[in-house]
């Protein structure tokens, strides 16, 4: 009876493997290789399964977000922007933070506060789904469980997931950063005016919310 179980999601042959050995054949070297270990053969193939953030489909009732994230070293300060798209309109926001602890991750605590705002906003909105638009791989892969979380701002992440995952659908999409995408830049360009580096297009309103300049 095998000790563990490897599920892999996406390598050479994807499938369900008993030995530590057949499932590295399968995942060492490839390209954004995804899987992971488990006790009993009933979870692995849960994981294979299509996750809910396959299914769930983008329509006209679903809130759309971009975020992004940002670092001055200089001052050992991160944020997010975040563009909210609904009702034919764009909507600007920001926010910078100061936590020691979480800035050893950059410009990624930022994205990861940024995800959590849009879930609030969604929420707070009386949405009941959301797209979020991202650029690091994390912003899914943490909350869905297919990256381990080690750290206190990825621990907090899921958790924080976990608890708002009953009231809201979240479809996570993954975009090039640095790709010329309008919505991506544009989070980009508020992450940057929150810490005070942004080419001066936007400026605060109030709270978190920002305008063009």
């Amino acid at each position: 009876m095998a000790g563990k179980f490897y599920a892999v999601k996406k390598g050479r042959k994807p499938g369900i493997y008993f030995n530590w050995d057949d499932c590295k054949r399968q995942t060492f070297g490839f390209p954004g290789a995804v899987y992971k270990s488990f006790k009993t053969k009933e979870e692995a193939k849960d994981f294979l399964n299509p996750s809910e953030n396959e299914k769930l489909l983008i329509d006209e009732h679903t809130l759309i977000a971009y975020v992004d994230g940002s670092f001055d070293a200089a001052v050992g300060q991160f944020s997010y922007g975040m563009v909210m798209l609904y009702e034919e309109k764009e909507r600007y926001y920001a926010k910078k933070f100061q936590d020691e602890e979480l800035a050893v991750m950059r410009n990624v605590a930022g994205e990861i506060k940024g995800s959590e705002a849009a879930m609030k906003y969604a929420i707070e909105h009386g949405f009941s789904k959301i797209a979020i638009y991202y650029d690091y791989a994390g912003i899914e892969k943490w909350p869905l469980g297919e990256w381990k979380t080690n750290k206190k701002g990825t621990k907090a992440y899921k958790a924080f997931y976990d608890e708002q995952k009953d009231k809201l659908q979240v479809k996570f999409v993954k975009v090039k950063g640095h790709s010329n995408d309008k919505y991506n830049d544009i989070a980009d360009q508020l992450a940057k005016s929150a810490l005070g580096i942004g080419d001066g297009t936007f400026v605060k309103k109030s709270g978190n919310e920002w305008e063009r300049k």
